[in-house]
């Protein structure tokens, strides 16, 4: 027997809607990404980037991986996806299967609430070992993924604060 797909229904995700637009990543919010990748002990790393399909996900993406890369980093794979599929479970083995330090995400909520719950319910990934830009940062994203899908997944605000997914919650500090 099949275990049943951890993709929420439309309706579920109308819950906590609208959901915000993906912004341009700052400058800011890149460095400390960097940064907090570097102390937490994945500098010069093996990083999954993921990233969703609008302008601004890419954009960031696209930011990270030339930042890590000049840092002397490597990426593991580079893996996008849509906002509605049928289950995420091809993109969520793509960035498992080369099994990355670290896993980097750059996405707008809806379609990482869909993939990060599909991550957790299907491979080995490791939210403590994931770390995203601001909109990953979302409570209701949290929410809506469920019970422990993204706890210990941090990131970066905009403005260059830290956040971390805690219980549930998302707790945002200067990073200190």
């Amino acid at each position: 027997m099949s275990e049943p797909s951890p993709r929420l229904a439309s309706a579920a995700l109308s819950a906590y809607a609208p959901w915000p637009a993906a912004r341009p990543h700052t400058e800011r919010e890149l460095a400390r990404l960097l940064t907090l990748l570097e102390d937490c002990g994945f500098r010069g790393g093996n990083v999954a980037l993921g990233h969703g399909r609008d302008a601004a996900s890419k954009a960031a993406a696209t930011a990270f991986a030339d930042a890590w890369h000049r840092s002397g980093g490597q990426l593991a794979a580079v893996v996008d996806w849509p906002e509605d599929a049928a289950s995420w479970l091809r993109q969520a083995r793509r960035l498992t299967r080369p099994a990355p330090d670290a896993w980097v995400v750059a996405a707008a909520s809806a379609g990482w609430v869909q993939l990060s719950r599909r991550l957790r319910h299907s491979t080995d990934w490791d939210p403590c070992r994931t770390f995203g830009f601001a909109a990953a940062g979302d409570s209701r994203l949290v929410t809506a993924a469920g019970p422990g899908v993204l706890d210990g997944m941090r990131g970066a605000t905009a403005d260059g604060r830290v956040w971390t997914v805690r219980r549930g919650w998302v707790v945002e500090s200067d990073g200190g």
